[in-house]
């Protein structure tokens, strides 16, 4: 499975990449959301996950990016403070499949990742 992180936390990028990386996923990096969406219209990833307030082009651009744009149903994890609250709910309600508040452990996104996976081959075996 393929993973399109989207994070300008150096520290954060890095601690997400070793864990997922262990966990067996291969990885797309974009340290901004112009990269990030450069990244997407090249290939497209089993899941993005995306800081909110991304630089240049927020987690909210680029979540409604895929959605409207790229009519694309990946599931997207928007990254954010605790201030970013109501930009994650907007979020939500622009189609992201599910958000995380800073500080987390890595192993806390792991477990929304896998959850968000086994949820979409439960449905695609109906």
């Amino acid at each position: 499975m393929k993973i399109l992180i989207c994070e300008d936390e150096e520290i954060l990028m890095t601690a997400i990449e070793l864990r997922l990386q262990k966990q067996g996923f291969e990885l797309m990096k974009a340290k901004s959301g112009k990269i990030a969406l450069e990244k997407l219209e090249k290939e497209m990833p089993d899941l993005c996950v995306c800081d909110v307030k991304s630089a240049d082009i927020s987690g909210l651009e680029l979540t409604n990016y895929i959605r409207r744009v790229m009519k694309s149903t990946i599931p997207v994890i928007l990254i954010g403070s605790l201030e970013d609250e109501e930009l994650l709910l907007e979020g939500a309600g622009q189609g992201a499949d599910d958000f995380i508040i800073k500080p987390f452990k890595p192993a806390e996104l792991i477990i929304r990742i896998k959850r968000i996976f086994q949820k979409t081959a439960a449905s695609q075996a109906v």
